[in-house]
């Protein structure tokens, strides 16, 4: 296993890529918009994703600002096999809070679990 992104939410996410890219240094890997679910997500990073934890940005459409504290998303997970790794959680006295099966809009094999405070981790299976 090995952590992939966190996922922050923006209200204006060319503002919020500028700042990734040219504040901080990272780069644009990819922007791909959603519109059957309403959102745009890109993700930006000091290295390709293959190799180095990035951050995901949502950019939910129509919303302009977040409070505080609703901003954080979930950290991501890869593994191996989605609903293996939900069943084993389950097992394991792990909450599951969103089953194994494709992403909105998408066809990715996702889920969603919770920490022990509620901080979602989303598992995702392997890219093809």
């Amino acid at each position: 296993m090995r952590l992939l992104h966190t996922m922050i939410r923006t209200g204006n996410l060319d503002r919020s890529i500028a700042f990734y890219t040219e504040v901080l240094g990272m780069k644009l890997l990819r922007r791909n918009d959603y519109p059957e679910g309403k959102f745009t997500l890109a993700f930006v990073g000091y290295g390709e994703e293959s190799q180095n934890s990035v951050i995901e940005l949502t950019y939910n459409w129509g919303v302009d600002h977040y409070e505080l504290g609703k901003g954080f998303g979930h950290l991501a997970i890869e593994v191996d096999d989605v609903y293996a790794a939900c069943d084993e959680i389950k097992r394991l006295g792990g909450k599951v809070i969103r089953e194994a099966g494709p992403m909105n809009a998408g066809s990715t094999i996702i889920a969603f679990v919770a920490d022990p405070d509620g901080y979602a981790i989303e598992l995702i299976g392997p890219r093809h």
